[in-house]
Parts: C-alpha cells; sequence; structure tokens
C-alpha cells in the first residue's frame, strides 16, 4: 500500500508522529487552530516535544515530508488518517467525545473507499467503534468494514521526556479487520524502532491503553495515603519507600499531585464505561477521590506549618513554584498545582506563581492567575509543587525571610534546604 497520511491535531501527540512518520512518508498536518499551524510552519513548537531542526527536516522537502494546513480539503487525497486529538472529561468527570466527534466528522467529509482511520486518542473499550464509527458513516454515506476500515493504536507519549521518545516507545497495534490489523502494524512498525505488539481487537487496544493509566493511577493513590498515615505518624514518607525499595518486587512510585490530561483524566473514561455495563468501579474511583484530594491536603500542611511559625496567615507572602501539570514541561491542562494555589488563597494568603516553563496568556486565559516574571522579593512560604530543572539553580536564601516555611511536594530537593516534603 502506498501510504499518504494525514495526521489529525498537532498537539503533544500529533506533532512527533507527523515528524516521524514525514521522514519516510508523504504526511499532511491538520489542526484546527491558525495559531499552532503558523507557528509549526515557523519550527517552533511550544509544546517543547520537537526540536526546531527536526521540524526544519520534514518541512518542504520535496519528497515525502510534512505540510500543515487548517483546511480540510487538503487532506482529501490521502488514504490513512491518523485522529490525535484530546479526550477530556467534563466538569462532572463524565467523557467528553467532542473533539473525537468533530475530528470523525472532518474525516468522513473526505473519506473514500478502502481508506483507513486509526484513533490514537485515549478512550474506553469500544468507543471507537460504538461512538467515532458511525459518524463515519453517516457523514461519508460508506460501509464500516466494507468501503472503509479502522484501527485503533493507542499514544504513548511523556510529555518532557526526551529519552522515551515516539519511536523507543513499544507501540500497540489494532485494526477492525484481522487483515487491516496487519496493515496497521505494519504501518507503524515502519518507523518505531522499538517495535509494535498486534492486539486481536481494536477493543483490546483500547482497554489496553486505559489500564495503563489506572493502573498508575492507583500506585500513586496508594503512595499519596501512606504520606497522610506516616505525616500523622511523622515519618518521612521518602525515607520509607527508598527503604522498602530494597525489595526487588516493590514499586517505588512517589507521592504527589496528579494531573494533566492522560492519568488524571483516563481513569474516568474506564469507570464511565463500567457504570454503563452495570458494575460500580471500586478502586478506580477511590483512586482518583484520594488523588484529587492531595492540593486541599497540601495547603493545609503549608498552613499548619506557617501557624506553628507564628506567620500571620493574612500578610504572608507565599511563592509558589511551579503551575504545570509535570516537570520540564508547559502543558497546564488539568493541573492539579491549580488546587494548591486555590486552597491558599481561600486562607487569605497572597500567592505568586512562577513558573518559567508555562505560557504567561494560556495561565491567565485558564486560571486567571498572572505569572511573574523574576522572583525579585522574599517570601513567608514557598511551596515547590513541579520539579523543574530551572528550579534547582534557584539561591533559596535569598528568597527565604529568616522565618520562612519551605515545603516540597514533589520531595526532589535537598532534605536540609526544606522544612517539609509530601
Amino acid at each position: 500500500m502506498n501510504y499518504n497520511i494525514a495526521i489529525i491535531g498537532l498537539g503533544y501527540v500529533g506533532l512527533p508522529l507527523a515528524v516521524e512518520f514525514a521522514k519516510k512518508y508523504k504526511v499532511i498536518g491538520f489542526d484546527i487552530s491558525e495559531n499552532r499551524i503558523n507557528e509549526l510552519k515557523n519550527a517552533n513548537d511550544s509544546t517543547l516535544e520537537v526540536e526546531e531542526s527536526s521540524l526544519k527536516q520534514v518541512l518542504n522537502t520535496q519528497e515525502n515530508g510534512l505540510t500543515l494546513t487548517t483546511t480540510a480539503a487538503d487532506i482529501a487525497d490521502c488514504n490513512i488518517y491518523i485522529v490525535t486529538v484530546p479526550t477530556p472529561v467534563d466538569k462532572n468527570n463524565k467523557p467528553d467525545f467532542a473533539p473525537l466527534l468533530k475530528s470523525s466528522e472532518l474525516v468522513g467529509s473526505v473519506l473514500k473507499h478502502d481508506d483507513i482511520v486509526i484513533y490514537e486518542s485515549t478512550v474506553y473499550p469500544g468507543a471507537t467503534e460504538e461512538v467515532c464509527v458511525p459518524v463515519l458513516e453517516k457523514v461519508s454515506g460508506l460501509t464500516f468494514n466494507k468501503d472503509f476500515f479502522c484501527g485503533y493504536s493507542p499514544e504513548r507519549i511523556n510529555p518532557g521526556d526526551k529519552t522515551r521518545t515516539v519511536t523507543k516507545i513499544t507501540k500497540v497495534t489494532s485494526g477492525s479487520t484481522p487483515e487491516i490489523g496487519k496493515t496497521v502494524d505494519a504501518l507503524y512498525k515502519s518507523i518505531i524502532e522499538a517495535g509494535t505488539h498486534l492486539a486481536p481487537s481494536i477493543k483490546v487496544a483500547e482497554a489496553a491503553k486505559v489500564i495503563e493509566n489506572a493502573q498508575r493511577d492507583i500506585n500513586i493513590a496508594f503512595v499519596n495515603e501512606l504520606a497522610k498515615i506516616f505525616n500523622l505518624l511523622n515519618i518521612d514518607t521518602h525515607a520509607v519507600l527508598d527503604a522498602a525499595a530494597t525489595k526487588w518486587n516493590f514499586l517505588h512510585y512517589k507521592p504527589g499531585l496528579v494531573g494533566g490530561h492522560c492519568i488524571g483524566v483516563d481513569p474516568f473514561y474506564l469507570a464511565q464505561k463500567a457504570l454503563e455495563v452495570g458494575y460500580h468501579p471500586e478502586i478506580i474511583l477511590a483512586g482518583r477521590r484520594l488523588n484529587d484530594s492531595m492540593g486541599e491536603f497540601v495547603a493545609t500542611e503549608v498552613l499548619k506549618l506557617a501557624v506553628k511559625r507564628n506567620i500571620e496567615i493574612n500578610t504572608a507572602k507565599v511563592l509558589m513554584l511551579g503551575i504545570t501539570f509535570k516537570e520540564n514541561c508547559p502543558d497546564i491542562r488539568n493541573t492539579k498545582a491549580i488546587d494548591v494555589y486555590r486552597a491558599l488563597s481561600d486562607f487569605n494568603m497572597n500567592v505568586d506563581v512562577y513558573d518559567p516553563r508555562a505560557s504567561f496568556e494560556e495561565v491567565k486565559a485558564e486560571y486567571g492567575i498572572d505569572l511573574i516574571n523574576t522572583i525579585n522579593k522574599t517570601y513567608d512560604v514557598i511551596v515547590h509543587c513541579v520539579s523543574h530543572s530551572d528550579f534547582l539553580n534557584l539561591n533559596f536564601s535569598e528568597i527565604r525571610t529568616e522565618n520562612s516555611v519551605f515545603y516540597d511536594v514533589k520531595g526532589t530537593l535537598d532534605v536540609n534546604l526544606i522544612d517539609k516534603r509530601l
């Protein structure tokens, strides 16, 4: 098969994939954001996932290469459509399929006989065939598994990770028929150095993806609960985990804020499907509740420390280091650092947020917070929320008042610098 590939959605998942495919095939990258397309045409990736040199390598090449567009007609000649759009939840933590449905409508408008549509967005088992395929059929007028086919290959991008990049992570693949499964697998195998795993069905591949993050969520919830218990016992949680990790089969997870658009969201997709078939998922939802409580817990611990130091809460100057959902990453979607900010603000503390990785405009638009450009005063309270490497260069002695409190949420700073850690 002569692959002519369209990537729908050029974010953390779609762009690295498009760049890798463009090294071997003709690829058209589609995104609804004019700003996103324009920055990429200038070889600038604001997500920091793809280097400028890598983008320049595939842009405007004579053979193969990557073409960028916001126009649906530009992808009409493609025969492989890979959908890599976000799958968020709404305010009630119910799956929000709007981006996926709109993308399916877009693809359906240009779908032709024998085309293959591959979804990478995280969903619950059955969503591709139950939610997306009907849209493709309705808009295109074509029949599934007769006129066109589908595949599912869950994304495994780890934002900010420069070691485990897209080609170095084993890719799960699947197809709507055994033959299409082999075709989808061969396509990904042509660029994935780590190899592929062909799942027996789309539902199996969907389920494999959603349990990856649900499992991690539950494991972190366990150590977060341990942190709450050990805090009451006045025991350093990290010291306990380091000791336990000397056993060969101990899983060394660390406590922390669990947000983002994967671990903090995906378990709700699996829970929703379980509820639809009549099962109430006890452990999955309990893990989510526990992890969602950690921002309030951190803020309360900080408040207790400040009171013990006789810091006047209403006039306390607080510095929060980091607002993104994880270290060395500019993504602020579903960040749980905002829970710490809001809880501290509820105590009437004056909170400044410093994060050199985050977009000032995005933070203002999403959370109504004006980030500070530089740290040019001393603070009564410092909360290390996100372990950006940038913070390692800070001289904390210069930005702390003499009677200050320093709380390390991430547990990555020298214990001699801090007063307490999660």
